[in-house]
């Protein structure tokens, strides 16, 4: 599995790099804070499977991370995601290191 921290997401995101970010949090999570992200909850990923680019830099994110590692997984292994990678510490990392103004939940 491979890992981006914040600070490491954030200036991709300063660059505006290629990629695209899934957010696979539930609708209530995105309602308390969320990213610039795409959001496709854990449970819809593969119904919803054709809105991604397997061939984008693609980075997972959840509260935690947890989830992420699975659907990145997912990603990888059944989809031929080749550059997927999870944000270590999930929202929570985010809003730590990153936007403190959001809700930290």
């Amino acid at each position: 599995m491979h890992y981006i921290n914040s600070l490491e997401l954030k200036e991709k995101f300063d660059k505006n790099e290629n990629l695209v970010v899934v957010d696979v949090r539930e609708p209530y999570e995105l309602q308390i804070c969320k990213l610039k992200a795409v959001h496709i909850p854990m449970e819809t990923i593969i119904e919803r499977i054709n809105e991604l680019n397997p061939k984008l830099e693609t980075i997972v994110v959840c509260k935690t991370g947890n989830r992420a590692v699975a659907v990145a997984n997912l990603l990888n292994k059944e989809y031929d995601f080749q550059n997927v990678k999870v944000l270590e510490g999930g929202m929570l990392s985010w809003i730590e290191n990153i936007e403190s103004h959001l809700e930290n939940y």
